[in-house]
């Protein structure tokens, strides 16, 4: 029986040996240069601006204005955003966007995205501070989130701080 296989010249084996070495070659750039680029540190995100949008039914509309901070030396492509706020522990407000855009490396942009709170967490937020009877009131805040997409997948961050609320 005769085998189906061509009989390989030394020409053909040495352009295949060829395209092996090639191929091994771009594969290990690629693995060196992934490993130098080390684990990503988180992005900074602080709230710039909060802007009323009005009461509409049982919700209040609002457009929030974020600051998100690259600290990395590798722009980041995102591609949707997803925010949630708590004030005093509570579930204050959410949001999302798709936009989509690119956080220059050591850099920062400004991303804007609408939030939706329920009329009732505003009202029981209010209450809380209008029963408290002492001076000013510190209230804790977090705004937590995740930004899409791009090269490296989903980014998490969060912030948290305080609000000094003077009494009225």
């Amino acid at each position: 029986m005769q085998s189906m296989l061509p009989v390989s010249s030394p020409s053909s084996r040495r352009s295949l040996l060829a395209g092996f070495a090639a191929s091994a070659l771009a594969a290990a750039t690629l693995l060196s240069s992934c490993a130098g680029m080390g684990k990503l540190e988180k992005i900074k995100v602080t709230v710039a601006s909060v802007e009323s949008l009005g009461v509409h039914g049982l919700e209040a509309r609002f457009v929030v204005k974020l600051r998100v901070q690259n600290p990395n030396d590798i722009s980041l492509d995102y591609d949707g955003l997803a925010v949630d706020m708590e004030l005093n522990g509570k579930p204050l407000a959410s949001g999302v966007s798709s936009d989509k855009g690119t956080l220059p490396r050591f850099g920062e942009a400004v991303v804007t995205l609408p939030l939706t709170v329920s009329t009732v967490a505003l009202l029981r937020q209010a209450s809380e501070l209008v029963r408290d009877k002492g001076g000013q009131k510190e209230v804790p805040y977090l705004v937590k989130g995740k930004i899409g997409g791009g090269l490296f997948g989903t980014v998490e961050f969060h912030q948290a701080g305080v609000l000094a609320i003077p009494r009225m």
